[in-house]
């Protein structure tokens, strides 16, 4: 059954990774997408596999302005918005607290955190105008305990957490979910290319299933999220991570 049969969704960080992978799986179940991505050759590739059913965006998602015009962009091709992913991020710099630069910490931040604040802000604009609406911000297990030399990108997930649960509770009376994923480890570029093959190793070690997630099996809860399958669903924080919090 095609659960987001006509439902637009606008999904961030959508070039690669955990990103691709929602979109691919949306537009499988009957949804319009604009595929917004920093990164316009590997956009206009995910979003060409689907001919009509999707768009292309050039955007920063730590930019405001481009925040605002991803959803004018996406309304202007498809009519509404109906679901929003906010899911681009990045690492950033490794190093402990006192040795972390400031400019590293203003740019994780700046994606992670500000970017998803940005998104939402527009993006709550336009669900608001037809009183419905999902939104799923992509968090991490790493918002939910500490990892030495990640100070900045788990403050922002920190952060991503408490923004998600407090919009929930402004928006819930008027038809909107809001609610956060958390991915363990995943084997997306963002973990392979960041890590060498030992660490990668030592990070699989840490889940109770002993390997590392797929983007896929991120995009199925996503998928689920999004659709009206999940209709009491609202403020939560779904972390699937293999076990990694379970300890």
């Amino acid at each position: 059954m095609a659960v987001l049969n006509g439902k637009v969704a606008l999904i961030t960080g959508a070039a690669s990774g955990i990103g691709k992978c929602i979109v691919d799986l949306f537009v499988k179940n009957g949804a319009k997408v604009a595929v917004v991505d920093i990164n316009e050759i590997q956009g206009q590739e995910v979003a060409a596999a689907y001919g009509e059913h999707a768009i292309f965006i050039k955007a920063d998602a730590a930019s405001p302005d481009d925040n605002k015009r991803m959803v004018e962009e996406t309304v202007k091709a498809f009519g509404q918005l109906d679901i929003a992913v906010n899911n681009a991020g990045i690492v950033g710099a490794f190093a402990v607290v006192d040795q972390y630069g400031i400019e590293d910490w203003k740019k994780v931040i700046d994606v992670n955190l500000n970017g998803v604040f940005y998104g939402m802000h527009y993006q709550l604009l336009e669900m608001l105008r037809h009183g419905k609406g999902s939104i799923i911000n992509i968090s991490s297990i790493l918002a939910e305990v500490g990892v030495a030399n990640s100070s900045a990108y788990c403050a922002a997930k920190h952060g991503v957490n408490g923004l998600t649960r407090t919009a929930a509770w402004e928006y819930g009376k008027q038809g909107i979910r809001i609610n956060a994923v958390g991915p363990g480890y995943i084997g997306t570029p963002l973990v392979t290319e960041s890590y060498s093959e030992e660490v990668i190793q030592e990070l699989s070690s840490r889940h109770a299933m002993n390997r590392l997630g797929t983007p896929e099996e991120v995009a199925e809860l996503v998928l689920w999220l999004a659709s009206d399958q999940a209709s009491f669903a609202t403020g939560g924080y779904y972390p699937i991570d293999g076990g990694y919090l379970a300890r």
